[in-house]
């Protein structure tokens, strides 16, 4: 899907990759709320779980004026939804969800990015076409790379790379971790499922959205480059992109 909300040109793709049997990746563009989920627990207690947290917070797009301590109370929201869920249906018991996202708030009137994330879904920002990565993982290969133990590359390929050790579905809920971002002409967000971060690495991820200048094609591109690398998760990309001069309305929130 493409679209462009108050000049931001946006692109969605997931792929239920080689692997895996079903898609328990979610994502959703609502207004100018950006979301991807990555459920887990199996069978299809993942896929409920990452459509749930999916569902809460593009709900944050109805609002006038959002802040950042709405994006944290939405994702308590979604949290809370989940586990009412699996205590109403037992076959749900365990499941849960990374998510990760980015939206527009309004900080002292004026506006700006926010990042959000819990788990091991990740959300990149491009800048003059150097791509760094925003959000921290919250696992436990992660924690290794940043006592400097393990390099991130090292990361991709370790056989624990998967455990989470923050996720939605749980009581009480972990922290979610947050980011507030002035606009920059020209940039690039890329928001994606560790099926996509797994199976490229910043460098790839950073060539592949230089290659393609439309949000939509490069969202496509970056899905299908993680599948054609092996493909062993599902596979979702958000990409949204700035036009080269900002101005009143290309991230429009209201103040």
């Amino acid at each position: 899907m493409s679209s462009t909300v108050h000049s931001v040109e946006v692109g969605l793709a997931s792929d239920v990759g080689r692997v895996r049997q079903h898609n328990e990746d979610s994502a959703a563009v609502v207004g100018t709320v950006y979301v991807v989920a990555d459920g887990m627990g199996g069978h299809a207690a993942g896929e409920v779980a990452s459509r749930i947290a999916v569902d809460a917070l593009v709900e944050l797009a109805d609002r006038d004026v959002l802040e950042v301590r709405d994006i944290e109370a939405q994702v308590e929201e979604a949290n809370r939804r989940i586990v009412a869920s699996a205590e109403r249906h037992p076959e749900q018991t365990g499941m849960g969800t990374t998510v990760a996202g980015l939206a527009v708030v309004s900080v002292d009137g004026s506006r700006h990015w926010a990042v959000f994330n819990l788990g091991d879904s990740r959300v990149y920002r491009s800048i003059d076409g150097e791509l760094s990565q925003v959000t921290a993982d919250h696992s436990e290969v992660w924690e290794l790379v940043e006592r400097g133990l393990i390099t991130p590359e090292q990361a991709a390929r370790h056989p624990a790379r998967n455990i989470v050790t923050r996720s939605l579905g749980r009581e009480p809920m972990a922290t979610v971790d947050t980011w507030v971002l002035p606009p920059h002409p020209g940039e690039t967000f890329v928001i994606c499922s560790d099926g996509l971060s797994n199976e490229l690495s910043r460098e790839r991820i950073e060539q592949i959205i230089a290659e393609h200048a439309h949000a939509d094609a490069a969202a496509h591109a970056l899905v299908k480059a993680a599948v054609d690398a092996g493909g062993r998760d599902n596979v979702t990309a958000v990409v949204v992109r700035s036009p080269g001069d900002l101005d009143e309305d290309t991230t429009a929130a209201s103040s």
